[in-house]
């Protein structure tokens, strides 16, 4: 079973200043929610019992989030405030949550391996922290690991000319939208790119990982690259990738904030959506 889960969070979000100076991307509001605390309800939902939380300088406000505030609390209690208490209440109870710093910015892989002493199962799962979903993708990946018995990880179909933003995959199809892959490429030039499915930022990987990352060379950008570490583990291991059809918000500029909260206020503000009607009549 795949109870543990990683959470790299250090990043500087420097696409988003000046709101990121001082507040974790992880933390910007989509619908009242920060970001991450999407991430982790999904972890949670999909059977996560322990989460680790890679943080990096100035990222406080992720670890008091999800600490217990007892004045608070209090306040609610005695203003008979229940509903923002139950609210405030069940953010304590999602999961066992644990944080290490990253003490440099090496790139994703190299954040990643700072969780290697968290992790003494086989597999466990990676999600980035500024990305949410329509759906559960944990759950996917953990049904097509019990499925494969295997590294798995999470594919999405851009168009072609947006491939150089990602970690681009080449593999055979074996089932619906299941493929076995054979090769990964961070980043490539489009003319370069073997397909146009990519990773979209969902893991679940083998503790093998960490020995590849260990070894791998600096990659694209001058960082450790998680890609390039996992096309190293194929040498020994088979990594199946899932082409999820939920709507993914790729949460790293204000574009994509704006989107998913716009988006997500649609679905989920009565009235939202004819305010929305209207600015677009005028």
């Amino acid at each position: 079973m795949v109870k543990k889960a990683i959470i790299p969070a250090a990043g500087f979000g420097t696409r988003l200043l000046p709101i990121t100076k001082a507040q974790p991307k992880e933390m910007l509001p989509v619908l009242g929610k920060p970001i991450i605390q999407y991430v982790i309800e999904d972890l949670a939902e999909a059977g996560i019992e322990n989460i680790l939380i890679i943080t990096g300088r100035g990222k406080y406000a992720i670890e008091n989030h999800f600490d217990k505030n007892f004045e608070l609390e209090d306040r609610l209690k005695k203003d008979g405030k229940c509903g923002a208490l139950k609210t405030i209440q069940e953010i304590n109870d999602f999961a066992h949550i644990y944080y290490i710093r990253q003490g440099k910015q090496k790139g994703l892989g190299d954040a990643v391996y700072c969780g290697r002493e968290f992790i003494c199962e086989d597999y466990t799962i990676v999600m980035v922290g500024d990305t949410i979903y329509s759906g559960n993708v944990p759950k996917k990946l953990i049904e097509a690991h019990e499925k494969y018995k295997c590294s798995v990880i999470a594919l999405e179909r851009v168009p072609k000319e947006d491939v150089f933003k990602y970690g681009v995959i080449s593999g055979k199809e074996i089932e619906n939208g299941i493929f076995e892959v054979n090769d990964l490429i961070e980043k490539p030039n489009v003319e370069e790119a073997p397909s146009n499915l990519i990773i979209t930022g969902a893991y679940l990987l083998s503790s093998k990982i960490f020995g590849h990352i260990e070894n791998i060379e600096l990659g694209k950008g001058g960082e450790i690259q998680l890609t390039d570490a996992m096309k190293t583990l194929l040498k020994e291991e088979k990594i199946i990738g899932v082409e999820v059809d939920f709507k993914r918000y790729d949460i790293g500029d204000i574009k994509g904030w704006l989107e998913a909260n716009v988006e997500l206020g649609i679905e989920n503000i009565e009235g939202f959506k004819e305010y929305i009607q209207d600015l677009c009549e005028e």
